[in-house]
């Protein structure tokens, strides 16, 4: 059992030490009961821009902790049970070791589970380790040649290891907070138990997902990198085998992580039969900001002041026909990337590295698409409409991996830009100016200018300054659902365990690991470890 207080403040020019004092006043009790005391949760509070403050959720144990409680009768007060994490695992023998495609988040996590319980893990990912993953997205960066098989998409870590790192979520599952321990324990910064808004940054990230492999492997997994799923067996609608490259693998528990690009996947998962369906996305453009200006916005007076990182932004709006349109991914003090993971197309993506100390902030604004926009009502159609419009991307760039950019201003005047002003784009691949409505949907074209005109007034200088944007962006999600059920299972055969963001369950790291967790969970249950 603990305490835990809501609420907390404490203003710019107090000092955090003085945060157990302010929590023991509220309990009115001595800051000597105190036997435990930890920060859960600090958020910046800058409604008001004159009096810019710190909020903060703590958590004490002390003695007596249910009769203190019950005699404050304070609202911001409150007893929690603190909960063990605890699955049992099953007694069916397992015949062979499981195997993990992909070692993005989802796939990492679910791997880490099974080696900590005993399953021996086989995780098969068809890019680079980390360190040879950079120097082949550092390649691509500066010369241009693509490597299909491990680039920002692909390789180990997933996309989010070049991205930013985000490890905010929606979701309020029990497991986000043994994840977050878990990046603590391989090199994450301790600040992301406690910080309202956690981010690691791709300078950090590289690292811990480098550790998280080691202990894997340490504890009885294998990790195979450079190999590629591409076919399975199965019999009576089981799995059997897989088929990696030449090579044919007894399996019969296949957990499919395989993230939100892996196209080439999904067309041999249908080929396969394997039941998936459309699902709902958003495409749009990067767009840039001084990252002062951001601060300004939303700090006023006390943009820059020591105790204040790189603000972001959250916005959200609606067409005059009904789509969302919203700020997806933003990246304060960061970069724009090259993200292609195809040959002939551009897709653009965010980056920041822990500090976030970058001049310009970017960020997607998207345009939610759904089965009216598509071709057909085939499950790979969403897929192909990416593709043909990172294709229009890539014409309007002028080709070898350059992007089509333009200044808001210009865009909502339907002008090709000629100069830029004090923003200049962070693509380090190159760019060219062009009219981004050559590579959009005229619908989302139009949406988007529904959008920056709604969000200057939100921030102010977002659509009437020198803001540029950068085309175009198109993996926000996976662009279809493989179904499963109620055992997470794929509802077409048994022991295949579509997982993650690729099979459309999740959307970012942080629930992308659970769900990895939640289906490492069910094979654990069911089975005992391999041995």
């Amino acid at each position: 059992m603990s305490i835990r207080i809501n609420n907390l403040t404490i203003s710019l020019n107090e000092d955090i030490k003085i945060l157990k004092k302010k929590a023991a006043k509220k309990l009115r009790i001595s800051q000597s009961d105190i036997e435990e005391f930890n920060i859960l949760r600090e958020s910046i509070d800058a409604r008001r821009k004159n009096k810019i403050k710190f909020n903060y959720t703590v958590e004490v144990s002390l003695s007596e902790e249910e009769k203190l409680v019950s005699k404050l009768n304070d609202k911001d007060v409150i007893l929690e049970k603190n909960e063990v994490y605890s699955v049992k695992p099953g007694e069916e023998k397992l015949e062979n070791r499981p195997v993990v495609v992909g070692m993005g988040p989802a796939g990492m996590f679910s791997g880490l589970m099974l080696a900590k319980f005993g399953y021996r893990p086989i995780i098969v990912e068809r890019g680079e380790s980390v360190e040879n993953r950079e120097k082949s997205i550092e390649k691509f960066w500066s010369t241009g040649k693509l490597n299909t098989e491990s680039n920002v998409q692909f390789g180990e870590g997933g996309a989010g290891t070049f991205s930013d790192g985000k490890l905010t979520t929606r979701t309020k599952d029990k497991r986000c907070r043994m994840i977050l321990e878990t990046f603590v324990k391989y090199g994450a910064p301790k600040e992301i138990l406690y910080s309202g808004k956690p981010h690691i940054g791709t300078d950090i990230l590289k690292t811990v997902v480098k550790n998280i492999r080691k202990e894997i492997e340490k504890m009885g997994g294998t990790v195979l990198f450079n190999t590629k799923l591409t076919d399975f067996v199965t019999e009576d609608k089981k799995i059997k085998a897989i088929v990696l490259g030449q090579e044919k693998l007894q399996c019969s528990n296949l957990i499919l992580a395989i993230g939100h690009s892996s196209r080439d996947t999904y067309e041999m998962l249908f080929r396969k039969n394997v039941f998936m369906e459309q699902k709902p996305f958003a495409i749009g453009v990067r767009v840039e900001h001084l990252q002062e200006m951001i601060d300004v916005n939303q700090y006023g007076r006390y943009a820059g002041h020591p105790k204040l990182k790189a603000s972001d932004y959250r916005l959200t709006s609606r067409s005059k026909d009904g789509r969302g349109i919203y700020s997806f991914c933003m990246c304060p003090g960061g970069q724009v990337v090259a993200a292609s993971s195809e040959d002939g197309r551009v897709v653009t993506n965010g980056m920041s590295n822990y500090k976030r100390d970058g001049k310009n902030a970017n960020s997607a604004i998207v345009v939610s698409v759904g089965k009216d926009d598509f071709e057909n009502d085939m499950p790979l159609s969403g897929m192909e409409f990416q593709r043909y419009y990172e294709s229009l991307a890539y014409k309007a760039g002028g080709g070898d991996y350059k992007a089509p950019v333009q200044l808001i201003r210009d865009f909502l005047n339907d002008t090709v830009s000629s100069k830029f002003g004090n923003v200049k784009p962070s693509y380090e691949r190159g760019y060219n100016f062009a009219d981004l409505r050559k590579c959009l949907p005229d619908k989302v074209s139009e949406a988007l200018k529904e959008g920056f005109i709604n969000f200057e007034k939100k921030i102010k200088g977002f659509s009437k300054g020198d803001g540029v944007i950068t085309g175009i962006e198109t993996r926000t999600s996976a662009p279809l659902r493989i179904s499963r059920n109620e055992n997470l299972e794929s509802i077409s055969f048994e022991g295949l365990y579509p997982c993650g963001e690729g099979a459309g369950f999740a959307g970012g790291i942080m629930s992308s690991a659970v769900d990895g967790i939640k289906v490492a969970e069910k094979i654990i249950s069911k089975y005992r470890p391999f041995d």
